[in-house]
Formats: C-alpha cells, sequence, structure tokens
C-alpha cells in the first residue's frame, strides 16, 4: 500500500515533484489543489486524481496520508496549519514563511501532533553534500564563502518583497542553509544591498545585490553574496575552508582542495528525487531520521535570512537567539 498524496499549488515548483513522484513505487497521486482550477485539472490529468479549487475542500474529501504544499512565500501558514489539524504528514517547498513566527508555530504544531514533515532544501540530498558533511566531520571551519548570482526570475511576486521575501529569503536560501548543514548554528547576521539597476520591471523592489556577513557558534565567519542583475548568468556555490582543507560545492559537484592536492568529485543523484523518496520511505516506515531537512531543524535557516533582511533595512549586526 502506497503513501496517498495530495497537492496544495500545482505551479511552478510543483511541477518537479510531479514529474518525479509517479515515478516511484510508494507514491500514489490522488488530489491536486490550486486556485487557478485550470491548472489543479492538468496535473489531475497527467497523474491521475481529482482536481479541487479549495484546498480545504480537498482536505475534507479525500482519504490523504501526505500533503505537499508548493506555495509562494506569502501564500505559507493557514495553509500548513489546515494540514497539521488533520494529522497528515507535511512536505513544504521553501521558503517556509516570511516571518519566523509563522514558521515557529508551524514547527510547534508538526511536534505537538507527531507527524513527519520535510521542507525541500535539496542541496542537502546532493551526493556530493554528504560527501562535504563526512570530511568535515571533526573539522573547524574558519571560514565559508558562497553565491547565487544569476538573473531575474519571471514570476511577478519574485520581484515583490512583501510577497517573496527577496532574494535571500526565497533563492539564496539553499546556500545559507547548506552553511548551517555543514557548519552549524548561526549567532549573529550583518547586511548590506544595493537597489536601482533594474527599474524597468514593473514592481520590482527587491535588492540587485547584497552581501551579508554570518558569525557561526563555532567561531567560524561567512560571507554570502547574491545577485539578480546577472543576465549574461554566474553560478551558485559554496566554499568552506579549514586548516589544511577547502571543499567548495557548486552546480552539483564537489571539488576538495588539498595541500597537495584537488580531487573533483561530479554529483551523480538527482536531489529533489532522492528527497521524495527518503520522505515517503520516512512515513511508510515510522523513521523520521531518514528525513534530513525537517520542518522544524530548518527554520534556522529562514530565520537567518530573515534576520539579514533586517539588518540590511536597519544598518545594525542582528543577533540570532
Amino acid at each position: 500500500m502506497g503513501v496517498r498524496i495530495g497537492f496544495i499549488g500545482t505551479g511552478g515548483i510543483a511541477g518537479m515533484h510531479l514529474g518525479l513522484l509517479p515515478g516511484i513505487e510508494r507514491a500514489e497521486l490522488v488530489a491536486f489543489s490550486d486556485i487557478l482550477i485550470d491548472r489543479a485539472r492538468a496535473a489531475a490529468d497527467r497523474c491521475g486524481g481529482r482536481a479541487y479549487a479549495d484546498y480545504r475542500e480537498m482536505l475534507d474529501r479525500e482519504q490523504l496520508d501526505a500533503v505537499y504544499v508548493c506555495l509562494p512565500p506569502f501564500a505559507h501558514g493557514d495553509p500548513e496549519f489546515a494540514v497539521l489539524e488533520r494529522n497528515l504528514h507535511l512536505f513544504v517547498e521553501k521558503p517556509q514563511a516570511l516571518d519566523v513566527e509563522t514558521a515557529r508555530n508551524i514547527a510547534a504544531k508538526v511536534e505537538e501532533t507527531g507527524v513527519l514533515s520535510c521542507v525541500g532544501y535539496n542541496w542537502r540530498y546532493l551526493d556530493v553534500t554528504q560527501k562535504a558533511r563526512e570530511l568535515l566531520t571533526g573539522v573547524r571551519p574558519a571560514l565559508a564563502l558562497g553565491y547565487w548570482i544569476g538573473n531575474t526570475p519571471g514570476s511577478p511576486w519574485w520581484r515583490v518583497k512583501s510577497k517573496s521575501g527577496g532574494q535571500i529569503v526565497e533563492q539564496t536560501t539553499h546556500v545559507y542553509d547548506c552553511a548551517r548543514y555543514l557548519m552549524g548554528d548561526v549567532v549573529s547576521v550583518y547586511a548590506a544591498g544595493t537597489k536601482g539597476l533594474m527599474e524597468d520591471l514593473p514592481d520590482y523592489d527587491v535588492e540587485d545585490a547584497s552581501t551579508v556577513s554570518l558569525t557561526f557558534e563555532s567561531g567560524a565567519v561567512a560571507t554570502i553574496l547574491s545577485s539578480c542583475v546577472a543576465e549574461q548568468g554566474y553560478g551558485t556555490a559554496l566554499e568552506v575552508i579549514a586548516r589544511g582543507l577547502t571543499v567548495k560545492i557548486g552546480g552539483g559537484n564537489l571539488e576538495v582542495v588539498r595541500e597537495n592536492e584537488t580531487v573533483r568529485y561530479p554529483g551523480r543523484n538527482n536531489p529533489y528525487q532522492l528527497e521524495n523518496e527518503l520522505f515517503l520511505q520516512a512515513i511508510e516506515e515510522g523513521n523520521p531520521s531518514l528525513i534530513r531537512s525537517a520542518y522544524g531543524d530548518v527554520v534556522g535557516s529562514l530565520a537567518v535570512t530573515l534576520a539579514a533582511n533586517e539588518s540590511m533595512e536597519t544598518g545594525e549586526v542582528v543577533r540570532l537567539g
């Protein structure tokens, strides 16, 4: 017997999951909801199941085991609570919310209900990230350099900061989360940003670029850069530097540098596939340890990115408790 799955939101990133889940034997796609009913119907036609315009109706009418919430950042909150009130397992695409309080309340509800949860921080599911984590075990990093530099995504809500949270919260969050995954908790954040290059785009009010300095509980420091003006392209990466060892994750690959050698490990897995497989396996086996990005754990990554926004607004260092 498989895991009966419903979707809240069937656009954007949901398409990635809808392309992969039918190939996972334990996945049974049952129902799809979207405020654009034609989009929900398209998902139902593609994967089988029923379409709804109202997720509450879907949750009330269908017999589900788990729900995927794949919504823009500003739409999170009520859907997650509706899922948890019915004691269903929860998969949420990042970022989980636009404020830490909402995310912490959802995390508390997850804990209270005892359901399993996963947030789509797919960098944690790269095989090369696991290799980097192994190499850094017992090693104290001194410094990390990270970046997400590219062009502006096409979704109109993305360039409105009140809806997306801006690039740091919506996009570069993968780099911040990977830094936490490899280096531990962050205790302070200081950020600066710039605007003014993208005024030809309607409603654009996010930063064109930012630079953020982090201090970790271990004493390590990091700088993470973001920019969405690089129409010519650039890339994404995280480089962690320790005494005698550098590990760099970029483009889905890993480069390991020691004093006398450089070894490159090509990425060989699809992290979206693995995060889905492990989430569903964890549900069937009742084994939460399989999930690398449980909701409560990654609230800390959201907190760091929101602190960066706060620091850009105030010009002050933001300290995290």
